[in-house]
């Protein structure tokens, strides 16, 4: 038996160790790889409550959905989590949830982060591998004898808004009374928290609805992106139809942002700037004092003519919020009608810094770090400070999942599960509560923060999912509607309560005439210092998922670079101090480099530049998250370290070239159409006073009787069109709400299986996104007149300081008469009957004749087997992160090419099961990846043939038109134009 054995060990690491071809594919990732995966096929924990079924056991073969919440520092949302055979493999919203319900580029990546190989596997004392035994009598001990000595007990967290958790620190304050909770975030929201504060008489954020607002006017807002916990872009874009009605959106911004590209307006101006515009737009509509700068005048006007209609949105120091609360509080926006907080932010500036004070002090026993990493996001003098003084504690213990700057300093390291590992709830906004629930077991040992309070509490229930039940039994689940219940409740995901809702309070006079004085601005003697303005990029956030090379591999939507942070800079400043990007022989893009100086100090060495169109002259960006030493990947400058007083903008900044050049990993270099029509658009007084045929002009061919339209040319129309007997798939884009965020990127990377290729191999124009979001920048007529040397037809010097910019994504057409298909020597891409161009990937023998061919250039090459080669050290290549895998598609090796498919594999899986449940198909459950994840759904697909469906209508609508239609290749991708509202 024993013999047995051994060979039967043997031959799993042989399996294993071999190279699987397409063929085995199936086989070993129905139950994945190695023995992570028999803990993975276990599924979750019995008590889980699947979305759609709870099945006795796992089906191979189908996929089963939990309602779950994604949280981390950062991020919040309400998803489904679909599994196969045990393991997460893709998120999606959970469009049942009334608030949060849109995955974003970083919510759908943290599915990564479970199956990233540098997780910690244990807990760890001193260094060591222990038990969880050892560990909790090492730490219990320490605990009595601080409470004995009356030493001050710290938790020091992100903001963590659990209901069930806070009821758990009560426990265990009871238990240790000097004991606190402290709440750091790396990138604070105490400023917008104590402004609130100030005029609504609640510490939390406003929760922003602009589905009745006309007008919007941002100071320095990028609302669009991570200005609020709340995804606003939903609302943004429902009351951006043209058709209907169509609210005007003017963006003041020192950066270019992804809400200033998506501006009707854009005025670029510096910080302070902006700041005087705010206060002067605030004088003018609560005292009608009239204000000395234009913007300031015209800006008021809009605002007292449209009233509640309107919404403010503000960026930048306290009072900056204030001013902006107290605009909207006047006007009575509509926006804020809904009078509902967020809760999600706890940030207290003024908390910390007694924490640090009380550090130096010398009398804290024990300090427990939980889901953040201080050494790393503190800013260069209070870093400093902590470091010095964490070191004479005692007792310290960090909660994470994976090594960070601050494991280093601690005692123990106590691993902690995943989220899609644990359990919990979170309470995001006013009388709303979610659930956490695990779809995995613990692939490692790793126990909950809760858990661990629980033990060294002494509480009662035995883990923290008895506690958590009780709890929401005793407290949150309403005793007066007997159909609720807890697993009801963890079943979708979500519990609406219905408790009375808090008035806002009527703000003081005081605070009115705080800002009623005029405010003298002192005059910059020295031109050359700068502003600095510290952002978050859609794809690293504040850096929590550092480690994830799906987000380091996202294109961001702006600079369309990979794999970098970069300071912006405008094209003048540049010039003024000689500094250039350039592109290379081999195509790519390089820069300058130059160290970040504040009062005669350097605080960053070495960071390349980036001339960004639409820049403010005089300011300068640069991007929060990147920089940290642990982990695998080394990428950027650690831009915390020069967030001073947790201001996001930085003044009497200087910049020095340095001898360094850099190279950049960029997807797109063009940044114009060249004049091509290539993105339709006009502004809303054309559209609706003249004719389509004028602003949705037909495309034409060029002949031998000069311009033609393409159904006046015999050749074409001899061409038999294709009849579809049952499905015939289209797929619809409205630019005017795709805001460019990305999100489907990541969805169609998740659904698909596409591979990570690195920073070299984008650099050198072989990323392997499906589905590529085109920036372009364009004239914009707005422009600033004393400039008039810009001038020239869609050139690249005109539209540097006032661009107007477009989103368009892009990718396979699926063309009727589809260019890739007879060119293939071999028949590996040939047309579906239901309108896909399709990929056989077996038949593949990568003559790359198909690319060539295609004049959209949305077809991908494997140049190498980027799934098992050690140089491509991203996930794909290893055990654990192969059970990411989604095993309905086939995983391309080297050689064979790949593009979107529609994502044959969900459209089948819905007609097969339609058939064996003997029903229709419903217009909705026809869905992509990209569809499904966009939060603004500017992407519409479905079934032509039904005539009632909404991509029939969409394909109808006078917006409606193809990409290089004029080829007459017949896509089955189409466009609405966009529309700006504008005097243009």
């Amino acid at each position: 038996m024993k013999s047995n054995k051994k060979k039967d060990i043997e031959n799993i690491k042989k399996f294993f160790n071999i190279k699987s071809s397409r063929r085995d594919f199936l086989k070993w990732i129905g139950f994945s790889t190695a023995s992570v995966t028999l803990a993975a096929c276990k599924g979750p924990v019995i008590k889980s409550i699947p979305y759609v079924t709870k099945p006795e056991q796992i089906t191979p073969g189908v996929p089963n959905y939990y309602a779950s919440t994604m949280v981390d520092s950062f991020d919040m949302g309400c998803v489904l989590v679909k599994t196969r055979e045990g393991r997460p493999i893709k998120i999606e919203p959970n469009k049942n949830s009334r608030y949060f319900n849109t995955t974003s580029v970083r919510k759908q990546s943290s599915l990564l982060s479970i199956y990233d190989e540098e997780r910690l596997k244990h807990p760890y004392l001193k260094n060591k591998k222990c038990s969880w035994n050892k560990l909790d009598n090492y730490v219990i001990s320490h605990l009595k004898n601080i409470d004995q000595k009356n030493q001050d007990i710290f938790i020091l967290s992100s903001s963590f808004s659990s209901f069930s958790t806070k009821k758990i620190f009560q426990e265990f304050q009871k238990k240790y009374k000097k004991s606190q909770w402290i709440t750091y975030d790396a990138i604070s929201y105490s400023k917008v928290l104590n402004a609130a504060n100030n005029i609504f008489g609640t510490r939390a954020i406003p929760f922003f609805n602009l589905e009745r607002t006309n007008l919007i006017i941002s100071f320095d807002a990028d609302f669009l992106s991570d200005w609020s916990p709340e995804n606003i872009e939903k609302y943004y874009t429902k009351n951006r139809n043209p058709e209907k009605s169509m609210s005007q959106h003017i963006q003041i911004e020192s950066n270019m942002t992804i809400t200033g590209a998506n501006a009707d307006i854009r005025i670029p101006k510096k910080p302070s700037e902006i700041k005087k515009i705010l206060i002067e737009v605030y004088q003018k509509i609560l005292f009608g004092s009239k204000p000395k700068n234009d913007h300031a005048q015209q800006i008021s006007n809009l605002i007292i003519q449209k009233g509640s209609k309107s919404v403010i949105f503000a960026d930048g120091d306290q009072e900056t919020y204030e001013l902006s609360f107290l605009i909207n509080q006047k006007i009575n926006s509509n926006s804020l009608k809904e009078k509902i907080f967020i809760f999600l932010k706890e940030s207290n500036d003024e908390k910390f810094y007694e924490f640090l004070n009380k550090l130096e002090m010398n009398n804290v026993g024990a300090l427990f770090i939980h889901d953040t990493d201080p050494i790393y996001s503190l800013p260069k003098n209070i870093r400093d400070i902590f470091k010095n003084n964490i070191k004479k504690i005692p007792l310290k213990v960090l909660f994470s999942m994976k090594r960070n700057e601050t494991s280093n300093f601690v005692d123990i390291l106590a691993s902690t599960p995943h989220w899609l590992e644990s359990w919990g709830d979170v309470n995001p906004c006013s009388d709303y509560y979610t659930l956490i629930q695990p779809t995995i077991s613990s692939i490692f040992d790793t126990r909950q923060f809760q858990d661990s309070l629980m033990i060294w509490s002494d509480i009662k229930e035995k883990n923290y999912y008895e506690y958590l039940k009780k709890t929401w039994e005793k407290y949150i689940i309403p005793k007066s509607l007997d159909q609720y219940s807890f697993n009801k409740a963890l079943y979708y995901g979500f519990l609406k309560t219905f408790s009375n809702k808090k008035k806002i309070n009527n703000t003081k006079e005081i605070v009115y005439n705080k800002y009623r004085k005029k405010i003298n601005y002192p005059k910059i003697k020295n031109h050359n210092k700068f502003e600095l303005k510290l952002y978050t990029k859609i794809g690293i956030g504040d850096g929590y998922q550092y480690n994830n090379p799906w987000l380091h591999e996202f294109p961001d939507p702006i600079t369309r670079t990979t794999w970098d942070n970069y300071l912006t800079i405008s094209y003048f400043d540049a010039k003024k101090i000689k500094l250039n990007n350039w592109k290379s022989m081999d195509g790519s893009l390089n820069g300058n480099c130059v160290n970040i100086i504040q009062d005669d100090e350097i605080f960053i060495q070495d960071l390349p530049i980036f001339i960004q169109p639409g820049q403010t002259i005089g300011t300068l960006g640069l991007a929060f998250g990147y920089g940290k030493k642990m982990g695998k990947f080394y990428i950027g400058k650690n831009s915390y370290t020069i967030y001073k007083n947790f201001n996001s903008i930085q003044k009497n900044i200087k910049i020095q070239k340095t001898l360094k050049i850099h190279k950049f990993a960029c997807v797109q270099l063009q940044n114009t159409t060249v004049g091509r029509d290539i993105i339709k658009e006009t502004n809303i007084n054309t559209f609706h006073t003249k004719e389509a045929d004028i602003w949705n002009k037909k495309e034409k061919i060029y002949t031998h009787e000069g311009f033609v339209p393409l159904d006046k040319i015999s050749s074409y129309l001899n061409k038999k069109k294709k009849e579809y007997k049952g499905h015939h798939f289209n797929l619809s884009i409205d630019l005017n709400a795709c805001i460019g965020c990305g999100s489907c990127v990541i969805a169609c990377h998740s659904e698909n299986n596409v591979p990570i290729v690195g920073k070299d191999e984008v650099s050198k124009f072989r990323d392997m996104h499906w589905i590529r979001i085109d920036r372009y920048y364009s004239h914009n007529k707005m422009k600033n007149k004393k400039n008039s040397s810009y001038v020239k037809e869609d050139s690249e010097n005109e539209i540097i300081q006032y661009p107007k910019v477009s989103f368009q994504p892009v990718m396979c057409q699926h063309c009727e008469n589809a260019p890739c298909e007879p060119v293939c020597p071999v028949g590996a891409t040939t047309h579906g009957k239901q309108g896909q161009n399709m990929m056989t990937y077996n038949r593949c023998i990568g003559t790359r004749y198909c690319a060539n061919n295609c004049p959209y250039k949305v077809r991908r090459f494997n140049w190498f087997n980027y799934s098992n080669n050690s140089k491509f050290d991203f996930y794909m290549n290893n055990n654990l992160g192969k059970m990411i895998l989604n095993p309905d598609v086939v995983v391309r090796t080297r050689g064979v090419m790949e593009k979107c498919s529609l994502c044959i594999q969900r459209t089948q899986f819905t007609i097969n099961n339609a058939k064996k449940e003997n029903k229709i198909i419903k217009d909705e459950e026809f869905e992509t990846a990209c569809s499904i994840s966009c939060p603004t759904k500017a992407i519409t697909f479905g079934d032509i043939n039904d005539k009632t469906s909404v991509i029939s209508n969409k394909i109808k609508d006078k917006r409606s038109y193809k990409l290089l239609e004029f080829i007459g290749i017949n896509p089955n991708v189409t466009y609405l134009m966009k529309i700006r509202n504008n005097k243009e």
